[in-house]
């Protein structure tokens, strides 16, 4: 149960493109162990490049990209989300961060189902599509056109942005022209368009993803609604404490109390802790 406790505690702790990573590394970790028992469940996953089986699972066109098979493809996509989002939660928002890349894997997946069904000719074979990678290709593109010039330290010399950028969108261009991860390449495409864009409108003012942004939100508040109705106001409290509002005051107690575990964490481990103190400190992560 500790260790339980443990998880819970440094999960709350992640920001949110590593609460991403985390969730990827559990689902690549269930579909190792599962994929030869129940081969059938990961195909309500994956997205399919048929269109009418599309329709019977449409939340295939986001969860595609939470799957990986293969354990390369499943660490460079987790190494490129991470480092990558050092660089964008330092300059954007969170909720921005999320916003680009979940509208990544969407035009990512949507760009590999027009491709498949438009074309037949050319892509022809039956396939589905998974991995994270137009996500990322999204917020990689998204700072590649919002800041070209930024130098990337590689080695012992810099690099341009722009430069990784460019050379990863001629790899996909030649990936589709070669037939080698066709479908891939066709999301990794989708997924750079909608980062480009995604900047290009940014820099002129327009944040395109604030709609997308408030449908989440009112998906996320259907969840919590019931929990709400549960919750009465008996009476308000109108008087001050200390010079403060009541609310402000609140807020300062409980700081301190988070301080005050903190503190006890870094001088004698989590263990230390009393259970109340791991709920509480559990509890003010969320």
């Amino acid at each position: 149960m500790n260790q339980i406790e443990q998880l819970k505690y440094k999960y709350a702790r992640l920001n949110v493109l590593e609460k991403i990573i985390a969730i990827n590394v559990i689902v690549f970790l269930f579909a190792v162990l599962f994929k030869r028992v129940i081969p059938s469940f990961f195909s309500w996953i994956y997205l399919p490049s048929d269109f009418f089986t599309f329709l019977i699972k449409p939340w295939a066109i986001v969860t595609y990209g939470f799957l990986h098979f293969d354990f390369l493809h499943m660490l460079f996509n987790m190494l490129w989300l991470y480092f990558l989002g050092r660089i964008m939660l330092n300059l954007f928002s969170p909720k921005m961060a999320l916003n680009i890349y979940f509208m990544g894997i969407i035009a990512g997946g949507a760009t590999f189902l027009f491709g498949y069904n438009l074309f037949p000719n050319i892509f022809s074979t039956n396939a589905y599509v998974l991995g994270a990678s137009a996500g990322v290709r999204a917020l990689l593109i998204f700072l590649c056109t919002y800041m070209p010039n930024k130098d990337i330290r590689f080695f012992t010399f810099n690099l341009k942005l722009w430069w990784i950028g460019a050379v990863l969108i001629g790899l996909d261009v030649l990936g589709i022209v070669n037939g080698n991860n066709e479908g891939g390449s066709l999301a990794h495409i989708g997924g750079a368009i909608l980062g480009f864009v995604y900047a290009k409108q940014l820099a002129g003012g327009q944040d395109i993803g604030k709609g997308f942004g408030r449908f989440i939100d009112w998906i996320s508040s259907l969840f919590k609604a019931k929990k709400r109705t549960t919750m009465k106001t008996v009476y308000k409290q109108k008087n001050s404490v200390a010079g403060y509002k009541k609310e402000e005051f609140k807020q300062f107690n409980n700081q301190k109390k988070i301080d005050a575990i903190l503190d006890k964490i870094s001088k004698s481990g989590y263990d230390s802790l009393s259970k109340e103190e791991k709920e509480y400190l559990f509890k003010a992560g969320k």
